[in-house]
């Protein structure tokens, strides 16, 4: 078991959170950087130093990329992955808000056809639902659900199609775990079929402002 982890916030405004998150490298799977909800207009000096303590402690680190469900414009995608790369020397992505629809697979399909022919050593898709079985064919790592705890524990289906892919292609990230609950949620996560998983205890609008108690607390986390 390995953690996705987003960490959306500033690291001038919580430092503590990164110094934590580059001292337990070897617990993750990757690093999502969203310096503005994508890589900015501009290389922001904060997270090139945190990418680069992030490089040297071993991490593998995702650009932010929304994709708005197939509505915005490959080349402007395309675009923030070069931003991504240049000033964050961003390893892959993390393409967020994904089509999940048959009808969308084509287009999603040409878009990371672009992205590896850019470099992209790792691209993760966020559809944040289960998606047409096309979708983990493209993608390294497939996240298969993002939402709350309590969805998560009383509403979560798994379709069988995934149990014909690799646990490790496939992540789960719940939010609004309660701390002591942390340990149960990476266990549900691997039980489920995910072996990747990214358990928070904060809330909307932005659980992703901390980091996981999976990620730094005893319990660790478990292969």
């Amino acid at each position: 078991m390995s953690l996705l982890v987003p960490l959306y916030v500033h690291p001038a405004e919580d430092p503590g959170a990164w110094h934590r998150l580059i001292g337990a490298t070897e617990r993750t799977y990757g690093v999502v950087l969203n310096p503005a909800n994508g890589p900015g207009t501009a290389p922001d000096p904060a997270f090139t130093a945190a990418a680069r303590a992030l490089r040297t402690a071993g991490a593998r680190l995702l650009g932010y990329v929304d994709t708005d469900y197939g509505v915005r414009d490959r080349a402007r995608i395309a675009e923030e992955m070069r931003r991504h790369q240049e000033w964050y020397a961003a390893d892959g992505c993390f393409l967020d808000r994904v089509t999940a629809t048959a009808q969308g697979l084509p287009a999603c399909r040409r878009l990371v056809r672009d992205l590896r022919r850019l470099g992209a050593g790792t691209v993760v898709l966020n559809p944040g639902v289960h998606p047409d079985p096309g979708y983990a064919r493209l993608a390294d790592l497939t996240v298969t659900f993002e939402g709350h705890w309590s969805t998560y524990v009383s509403a979560f289906t798994r379709p069988a199609w995934t149990a014909r892919h690799p646990a490790d292609r496939f992540c789960h990230l719940v939010y609004g775990v309660p701390e002591v609950l942390v340990p149960l949620a990476v266990r549900t996560a691997h039980e489920r079929g995910a072996a990747v998983c990214g358990p928070v205890t904060g809330e909307p609008p932005n659980p992703w402002a901390g980091l996981s108690p999976a990620l730094t607390g005893e319990e660790g986390v478990e292969g």
